[in-house]
C-alpha cells in the first residue's frame, strides 16, 4: 500500500500537523480529527485529489452493500466516477499539482474512504508533479464526468453508493 498527499506547493520538505481549515462535526470520541494532523490518502482512492485544490467535485463508487442494479446504473463498467463542473475543466487540463508519497508507518487508518492521519510531522519519501489531470482518471478505472452543475447529484446521497463531496462550498449553485 502507498499513501499520498496532494498539494499545489512544489516545495514541501516536511509536513507539519495542523488543524483542518473548516472543522466538521465529528462523532463522540473523534473530535481530535479537527485537531493538528497530517492527512494522507491511499493509492486506491488517490483519484479523489487529481483536481486543483479548490475545485468542487463529487466522487462515487460501489460498496459491498451497493445493489448490483444501482452499481450498473451509476457506474457501468467503471470502478468509480468523478463529477466536476464544466467551468473547472480548463483548469483540470492545465494546472499542475504535486503528489507527495508519504511513509506508511507514520499513519493510522481512519477506515473511511482511504483516509489516513499522522499526529506528528512527516517527511515525504518522494514528490511527483502531475499535469493534464483529466488524463489520470481512466487508467485507474475512474470515469471523469463533466456536468454543468453538481447540484442535481445531491440525489446520490439516497443511493447505496459511497458518495464523497469535496469543496462543494465552491460549486456554482450548491
Amino acid at each position: 500500500m502507498r499513501l499520498f498527499h496532494f498539494s499545489d506547493d512544489p516545495d514541501i520538505a516536511v509536513f507539519e500537523p495542523r488543524p483542518v481549515r473548516v472543522p466538521s462535526i465529528r462523532p463522540a470520541g473523534r473530535e481530535w480529527l479537527n485537531g493538528p494532523l497530517v492527512w494522507a490518502i491511499d493509492g486506491d482512492h488517490d483519484f479523489m485529489y487529481f483536481f486543483p485544490r479548490d475545485c468542487p467535485r463529487i466522487l462515487i463508487w460501489a460498496t459491498p452493500e451497493t445493489p448490483e442494479t444501482e452499481r450498473r446504473h451509476w457506474l457501468g463498467d467503471w470502478r468509480a466516477a468523478a463529477y466536476v463542473e464544466r467551468h473547472w475543466l480548463e483548469r483540470l487540463e492545465g494546472e499542475t499539482i504535486h503528489r507527495y508519497e508519504l511513509p506508511v508507518w507514520d499513519f493510522e487508518d481512519l477506515g473511511d474512504a482511504g483516509m489516513w492521519v499522522a499526529r506528528k510531522k512527516v517527511v515525504p519519501l518522494d514528490h511527483v508533479a502531475m499535469s493534464q489531470l483529466d488524463r489520470e482518471f481512466a487508467p485507474r478505472g475512474v470515469e471523469l464526468r463533466v456536468v454543468d452543475s453538481l447540484r442535481p447529484l445531491k440525489c446520490l446521497r439516497d443511493t447505496g453508493l459511497h458518495v464523497s463531496g469535496i469543496r462543494l462550498r465552491n460549486a456554482g449553485d450548491w
